[in-house]
């Protein structure tokens, strides 16, 4: 059981009634399988017997009592220095024990000192928890202020009746007016793509590069576009400011002049 090296006993005397017999014995503690580890085997190996074991047999067969009594008390020598190593190994792992439970008392006093460190984390993540909650409440309503002045402006774009398109810097799309689906193929993926990528009936292939002037000069322009379809708009395009007077790309607008387009163009026509 001290370790899993076999050990071997040689030429081993064992007998049946008048049947004698010479044995090889192998001891050895198995380590597999797992479902075997711990388990000792004893395996008995049957010695053909030969003339020489014959005589190993017959003499075991007549050993005198003083020789028995030697091989006895050379097997309790054995045992006595068996017991004497498995005692010095009860020390040593009695002091590696001893030396594990004062780890463990160590180990225990700074899981006591963690745990306090934790109690007091804990405290402070609930008072911050609690700060959140308070900021939390505070960005909700001004989410909320926004989505309000959101629709309102959205509500306002849209009862002006004029189509308007929001762009940036680089002019893609920021917003528009339901209006200004009646001017270019709009949806709201569009949103984020280049306003030249869009099809509309304008007659206006110039767009683009006055787009690009009102950003490099800072000039609103102004002209009047007609459609396929016959229809004629006011075009405007302004820079767009922040509140912070920054310049942050463009505003579009085409008001509906079709009306007074046709009575100039009849009026023209009368003279």
């Amino acid at each position: 059981m001290q370790s899993y090296a076999p050990l071997v006993l040689e030429n081993i005397k064992i007998g049946y009634g008048d049947i004698q017999r010479i044995v090889n014995i192998t001891i050895q503690r198995l380590d597999s399988p797992s479902v075997l580890k711990g388990m000792i085997i004893v395996v008995f190996d049957e010695v053909t017997i030969s003339k020489s074991n014959l005589k190993i047999a017959q003499g075991l067969g007549k050993l005198k009592p003083n020789k028995r009594i030697e091989e006895l008390e050379l097997e309790l020598q054995r045992a006595n220095e068996e017991l004497q190593g498995t005692r010095e190994e009860m020390q040593t792992s009695q002091e590696e024990l001893k030396s594990i439970n004062e780890e463990l008392q160590s180990t225990n006093e700074e899981l006591q000192s963690t745990n306090e460190e934790l109690t007091t984390s804990k405290e402070e993540m609930q008072s911050l928890n609690e700060e959140l909650q308070t900021v939390n409440i505070e960005l909700q309503s001004k989410v909320n202020d926004y989505l309000r002045a959101n629709d309102d402006m959205k509500n306002l774009l849209n009862s002006i009746e004029v189509a308007t398109l929001f762009l940036d810097r680089k002019l893609n799309i920021r917003r528009y007016t339901d209006q200004a689906t009646t001017i270019f193929k709009l949806r709201s993926t569009d949103i984020g793509r280049p306003f030249t990528d869009l099809v509309t009936d304008l007659r206006y292939p110039e767009m683009e590069a006055h787009a690009n002037r009102v950003i490099k000069t800072l000039t609103t322009l102004e002209t009047s576009i007609s459609t396929a379809d016959g229809r004629w708009f006011s075009v405007r395009i302004m820079p767009y400011r922040t509140m912070d007077d920054r310049i942050d790309g463009l505003v579009i607008t085409f008001t509906d002049i079709s009306v007074a387009k046709r009575l100039e163009i009849e009026l023209k026509r009368t003279r």
